[in-house]
């Protein structure tokens, strides 16, 4: 997004509706202008599409061009993904009795990184991706972060995207019960080298007897589960 200096008349009413920040007042040569931070605008479009303050329509959105068409499709849910994907993970995630992605025995994992007020990088979304892989995660290949890896076994990405932010962004991926405890150590070891916050969801079938595996290894490295939990009970095809 920019602000054509010509129709702008400083009134600062754009700049609450921006949720990471991007919208500043720069004073220069004695001037006050109303700019829109190129680095940190993320494209979502809620300073014009959706709140539509500006009295002169000053704020516009040029073509955008690849790379950088990436910051609107991870940040404004109208905008369709490149790779086919809806949404910012895939189905399954939710839905997990339809194809049965999860079985026993393994941990699926939604670790949601960036938030209105800061984004996420690319820089440090493959910080996180190259640490999970280390401990021998699985991508998933139909969520629309994996598309842009160069290889998803390394967790590395393409290097044209590494400079792009945006709103946020899911890394989506399994892993064996028996080894979801060193990823989530190895994701509070990450969690101190990146300028960002992320939120992490855990997928897992429940056993006979009610209890839920993933839970256990959750709060046995020190995490705390919140109890906003959210349970399929059988409403897709039968496994």
């Amino acid at each position: 997004m920019k602000i054509d200096q010509e129709k702008c008349t400083g009134c600062e009413l754009c700049q609450p509706y921006c949720p990471v920040g991007a919208i500043v007042t720069v004073h220069r040569d004695g001037a006050t202008f109303i700019e829109i931070n190129q680095a940190e605008c993320v494209e979502c479009g809620a300073c014009t599409l959706r709140a539509g303050v500006c009295p002169t329509d000053a704020i516009y959105r040029p073509p955008l061009e690849w790379p950088r068409t990436i910051r609107e499709t991870f940040s404004n849910p109208n905008a369709p993904h490149p790779s086919g994907s809806r949404g910012r993970g895939t189905e399954e995630m939710k839905t997990n009795d339809v194809t049965g992605r999860y079985p026993r025995g393994i941990a699926g994992v939604a670790l949601e990184m960036g938030r209105p007020g800061i984004g996420a990088s690319f820089k440090d979304i493959q910080t996180v991706a190259m640490t999970l892989a280390g401990v021998g995660v699985e991508f998933e290949a139909d969520n629309p972060v994996s598309a842009l890896m160069a290889d998803r076994r390394t967790g590395a990405f393409r290097e044209d995207v590494l400079g792009e932010k945006v709103l946020s962004a899911i890394l989506e991926f399994k892993v064996a019960n028996e080894r979801l405890k060193d990823v989530l150590l190895s994701i509070k070891d990450v969690a101190c080298r990146i300028d960002t916050v992320f939120s992490l969801g855990l997928i897992s079938r429940v056993e006979s007897d009610g209890s839920i595996p993933v839970e256990m290894i959750a709060r046995e490295v020190g995490f705390q589960p919140r109890p906003n939990m959210k349970t399929n009970v059988g409403i897709g095809r039968l496994l």
